[in-house]
């Protein structure tokens, strides 16, 4: 190479290769738009007010771009979670078991769409849902069972749900009561993100203002209670599912944690006291070096706002701690163990990116729930990762890269842009409700599709390299009376336990959301009580009314 300029190495260099290799110059971007050179140098550092040396920095120093501790895996490994949840609770009890032997090192539940709303397994709207995509959980008693045999002090678990969270929240709590574990030995994170519910999800059940009350009434009573708890776990990867790039789980992620934060402050939060406790939850998708450059985005943001914007001044509330699954919407049908490599690719991601914890999802999701095979396959991806690859042997890797530095780089200065125009709508709440973010991601995922099915955007075995092939076999068969048995537990439970009790507590619990109350300490009276999931959800929309799909969506 020229010791000269990047310019005389793309006319001396570049400029005869374009003639030998045609079918190579075309336009490259990455899934975000951003546009890919074929040479980074220091110069595409520059501009925007940027220091490279000082940007890139060091890692465990502000702003946290290569890490927000200084050794990274050198000094302890990725928590390695794979998410499950199906059936009952008893099974769901022995796949976590299962794991955990495999050497899995924290649990992760999925659960059920009724208990996501707020129904218990014998509600009219739950038939044909019960235990399908996630575990059912009604009352303590299931959680007792899910949780029977793990000890809670011991092992880090959590838990994928929010419009009912604080319920969940409590029914932990209770379960870990009833294992002579208190509620400051407890770790773990619950996700209580209900607003991007709103915007992709769509698990909500009670409309946005009063959901933020309850999600701030998590933040008090953990700050003061549970303080080894996160208490909230701003996610980006549902919106990606839906369609979003790289630049709107930025923008948008932390669109959502800024009105988390405000309303936190409102109801006279002191900032260093919660954020420490608030983590985020991100996709790892194919593009290998934009998912990385993401990450490391990611960490410098959420640094500039919680100093500048907040004014935090303990260091841990500046401090962007995430966990990350490999990307669901990306596994196919067609070839399944195709799938195999893309997780493994998207896994890679997370690692080099310093992701805290990783889920890595199986080969034969695209078709069912994953075997217990399938699971420890996705398990042992991560174990080769994390001691064989070598990635998790220095503190970001790809740190000084000039492409992944110019991506973080654009991808921070884009994803700010997406923040300015939020701003402009009045915060993400108003935003929300004019289907503004709903928009740009439904936006993101047309031209997606567009260019699969015009062959503009290559998916190896479903629009490229096509083979005929046998039917999957060895699928994961669920038990045809699981929800039967689940609906008769539930419907037993309200027979058997003290209705005066449970009336007592329900009444009080109408009374503190009517009012201006910590509403936990009310649910976990609940839930000690044998009140149902769905009674208590109930409660809340008699008082906060219930959530409807919004017309401007």
């Amino acid at each position: 190479m020229p010791s000269g300029s990047k310019e005389e190495w793309t006319r001396e260099t570049l400029g005869p290769a374009i003639g030998r290799y045609p079918e190579r110059q075309e336009k490259f971007v990455t899934d975000s738009g951003l546009d890919i050179q074929p040479l980074y140098a220091p110069e595409d550092l520059a501009g925007n007010g940027r220091e490279y040396h000082r940007d890139v920095g060091y890692p465990g120093e502000y702003p946290y771009t290569r890490g927000v501790q200084p050794n990274s895996y050198r000094g302890r490994m990725w928590t390695m979670r794979q998410y499950s949840g199906y059936s009952t609770a008893e099974e769901t009890n022995r796949r976590f078991r299962y794991l955990l032997e495999q050497g899995q090192t924290g649990l992760s539940v999925a659960f059920d769409l009724p208990t996501q709303i707020g129904y218990d397994s014998d509600h009219p709207r739950a038939l044909g849902e019960t235990g399908k995509v996630g575990v059912p959980i009604c009352s303590l008693e299931d959680m007792e069972v899910l949780f029977q045999g793990i000890p809670l002090d011991r092992v880090s678990t959590s838990m994928t749900i929010n419009a009912t969270a604080s319920i969940l929240l409590c029914l932990y709590i209770a379960a870990a009561k009833k294992q002579g574990v208190g509620q400051d030995k407890i770790s773990g994170t619950i996700q209580n993100d209900i607003l991007k519910e709103y915007i992709a999800r769509g698990t909500y059940a009670y409309p946005p203002r009063p959901s933020m009350r309850l999600v701030v009434d998590v933040f008090k009573y953990c700050a003061e209670s549970v303080p080894r708890w996160n208490t909230i776990s701003v996610s980006g990867y549902h919106m990606r599912e839906a369609g979003a790039t790289a630049v709107q789980e930025l923008a948008f992620t932390f669109a959502n944690a800024i009105a988390y934060v405000e309303a936190a402050i409102g109801a006279g939060l002191p900032v260093d006291e919660f954020a420490p406790r608030v983590s985020f939850f991100f996709v790892a998708q194919n593009n290998l070096f934009e998912e990385v450059a993401k990450f490391r985005a990611a960490r410098r943001m959420w640094a500039k706002i919680m100093k500048e914007r907040f004014g935090a001044q303990d260091s841990r509330s500046m401090m962007l701690r995430f966990h990350t699954q490999t990307a669901g919407v990306s596994l196919t049908a067609q070839q399944p163990d195709n799938n195999l490599i893309r997780c493994t690719v998207q896994a890679l991601a997370a690692v080099l990116g310093g992701s805290q914890s990783l889920h890595v999802n199986s080969r034969d999701e695209a078709l069912a729930l994953p075997t217990e095979e399938s699971a420890q396959l996705s398990l042992r991806t991560q174990q080769i990762l994390a001691f064989e690859s070598g990635a998790a042997d220095v503190v970001d890797p790809l740190g000084g890269s000039y492409y992944v530095e110019s991506l973080t780089n654009q991808l921070e200065d884009a994803a700010f842009k997406y923040l300015e125009r939020i701003e402009e709508m009045g915060g993400t709440v108003d935003a929300i409700e004019q289907g503004f973010q709903m928009r740009e991601i439904g936006e993101s995922a047309y031209q997606h599709r567009r260019e699969v099915e015009a062959g503009d955007r290559t998916i190896v075995g479903v629009n490229q390299y096509v083979t005929g092939e046998p039917p999957f076999e060895g699928l994961l068969q669920l038990d045809p009376e699981a929800a039967q048995k689940q609906i008769q537990g539930v419907q037993r439970l309200r027979k058997e336990r003290d209705d005066s009790q449970v009336q007592a507590a329900l009444k009080r619990l109408t009374v503190v959301a009517q009012g201006s109350d910590n509403t936990v300490p009310a649910i976990l009276e609940c839930v000690e009580s044998y009140c149902t999931l769905g009674e208590i959800s109930q409660v809340f929309r008699d008082v906060f009314g219930e959530q409807e799909q919004m017309a401007s969506f």
